[in-house]
């Protein structure tokens, strides 16, 4: 019995890890193009890219526990 709660709960930490890390990717993505976009301001700009950057260590993370 042991065994089948440790295997769901092994599949719902798994599936929980891919929804965060899809979270991540959208976010990611979302900064990248408002860093790109030159109507925003240069620290908006910075703002994004940063942010972008800390999305694409989080996605890693949450692909490396899925």
């Amino acid at each position: 019995m042991s065994g089948i709660v440790d295997k769901a709960s092994d599949a719902v930490k798994s599936v929980s890890e891919s929804i965060q890390g899809a979270g991540a990717t959208a976010s990611k993505e979302a900064n990248k193009e408002q860093a790109k976009d030159n109507n925003n301001s240069i620290g908006d700009r910075l703002g994004a890219a940063k942010d972008a950057a800390s999305d694409k260590a989080s996605e890693q993370k949450h692909e490396a526990k899925s």
